[in-house]
């Protein structure tokens, strides 16, 4: 006899278990019949991390996937657009700074024209418009465009609370998602290791399911502690595991909205400032072996100035790496209980989005295929991990600070081996398209070009000069980038304006 599921339990609640609950509950709704049952639990007595409050611009297709307006969204979360990250200091720290944009350069595909720059360092502005936009605080598009449109890409900063709290809302009131306040006490396993139910606090009765998601954070509390999945620590290669995170208030209620998110790196890490609608979020990503807490937290007051002179950060302590598996027996982990590496590229809430995604598009139709689907995505998920560890590496070891934390980054024993492949090859020619696998990479060759070129890195063009003898197209591409970028310039609204104009209008709804 087939067994379908029809039965899903999240255990915890925040950015991870509400979003990964409210994208399977999309999939699976029903017009015609029963949807599949999905309840969450999480305890009242567990708070959430809450400071991942930048986002991808997968996020625009997960909203409207779910079925949220972007202009309630925005509302409901204090949000503000994101366009990319500026990094700050990461190559000399004498006020250097590059960006990675979030649209592709124009002639991506087609042709590259770092090789025919005189200052490689300034391919992102010379090739994108989004540079210049970031810089004069410019939003993506123009008022009169709609909901989750624009030629330029983009993704959002949000408030990680109140972003949950929507999400919350709206998985329960229109996505059917059934939700428990308790906490869990026992995980009963069957004779074979699988889970066979979860004992509450509130209940003398056991509560099962054909699928658990663990989204208990870094306690792990399904896979980790109680399946004993063993964690992969990554520390070796990325030193960070501390944060100090501190919420700022503008100085005046229309003070000007970043259109990025700025990484300005300090003597050991880099502190994150990120504009939402209402306020700052900052901290301090570093790691404890080059830094104290005190350090820490005088870098941040400096670099924040009067504005933090009453305010005390929060200390964040976290293990960088992954579980060996993701997905075991009827258990599969997604958000922090899977894994966890510093905020630089903002990939976590992106990892969830990746990981409910994938389980609402493949749950099994049977359960005899459960170990089929957890095989399949235990070795995407693990690829995926790898490449995020080899891309936010990239940032570090290319730099010419002379700090011990940088100096020590510099140490090849510290590259991932498939980033020294790849930088072998890089060395006399730039990423390509064709370096990069297809849908399982989660950062293209642009953003490996945007990072490496921004940083000073520059193949040895010459020794294959005969692959860049196009010089003329190159000169039409950043002359085409430089009229689009006046007229942008001269047409968009600041990203402060836009916000306060489009939200004035009411909402979608």
């Amino acid at each position: 006899m087939t067994q379908a599921i029809t039965n899903i339990v999240v255990v915890g609640g925040g950015t991870a278990g509400w979003l990964a609950a409210a994208l399977i509950a999309s999939y699976h709704q029903k017009p015609d019949g029963p949807a599949l049952s999905i309840t969450l639990i999480e305890s009242a007595d567990i708070p959430t991390i809450g400071v991942g409050e930048g986002t991808w611009p997968t996020m625009k297709n997960t909203l409207q996937q779910i079925g949220l307006s972007e202009k309630d969204f925005f509302r409901s979360c204090h949000a503000a657009f994101k366009q990319g990250g500026k990094f700050v200091n990461w190559c000399e720290g004498t006020g250097d700074f590059y960006y990675h944009p979030f649209t592709v350069p124009l002639g991506y595909g087609r042709l590259d024209v770092a090789p025919y720059l005189s200052d490689i360092r300034d391919y992102a502005r010379q090739s994108n418009m989004q540079h210049e936009l970031c810089e004069a605080g410019k939003a993506p598009r123009p008022v009169s465009e709609g909901e989750y449109q624009g030629s330029l890409n983009y993704a959002y900063h949000l408030d990680a609370g109140a972003f949950a709290d929507v999400l919350k809302q709206h998985a329960k009131t229109k996505l059917g998602v059934l939700h428990r306040v308790a906490t869990v006490e026992q995980v009963l396993l069957t004779d074979d290791g699988q889970i066979a139910a979860l004992k509450l606090n509130d209940a003398a009765t056991p509560v099962s399911a054909d699928l658990y998601i663990d989204c208990t954070g870094m306690a792990s509390l399904l896979l980790g502690k109680t399946l004993q999945v063993p964690f992969m620590s990554v520390e070796h290669q990325l030193f960070n595991n501390r944060a100090l995170a501190l919420q700022v208030p503008y100085d005046q209620p229309d003070a000007a909205v970043a259109s990025h998110t700025i990484a300005t790196a300090q003597n050991a890490g880099w502190i994150w400032d990120i504009g939402l609608s209402h306020r700052r979020g900052t901290g301090h990503v570093y790691a404890s072996q080059f830094l104290s807490d005190d350090e820490a937290a005088a870098n941040l007051r400096r670099y924040l100035g009067p504005a933090a002179a009453e305010l005390e950060p929060r200390l964040i302590k976290y293990q960088t790496g992954y579980r060996e598996r993701f997905w075991q027996g009827n258990c599969v982990a997604i958000g922090l209980s899977a894994g966890f590496v510093e905020p630089l590229e903002a990939t976590a809430i992106m990892l969830v989005e990746v990981s409910a995604r994938y389980v609402a598009e493949n749950l099994p139709a049977d359960q005899s295929l459960m170990p089929l689907v957890a095989k399949r995505f235990n070795t995407q998920m693990r690829y995926r991990w790898q490449r995020i560890i080899d891309f936010l590496k990239l940032h570090y070891m290319l730099t010419k600070r002379t700090e011990p934390y940088w100096q020590a980054h510099l140490d090849v024993e510290t590259w991932p081996e498939s980033l020294q492949e790849d930088l072998a090859v890089w060395r006399y020619r730039g990423p390509a398209v064709s370096d990069f696998q297809g849908p399982l990479e989660l950062f293209p060759a642009a953003s490996y070009q945007y990072v490496m070129y921004g940083m000073g890195f520059k193949p040895d063009f010459s020794r294959q000069a005969h692959l860049y003898r196009q010089q003329a197209q190159a000169e039409q591409i950043l002359r085409r980038n430089q009229q689009l970028t006046q007229q942008l310039q001269q047409s968009l609204p600041s990203n402060r304006e836009y916000l306060q104009r489009w939200l004035a209008q009411g909402s979608m709804t």
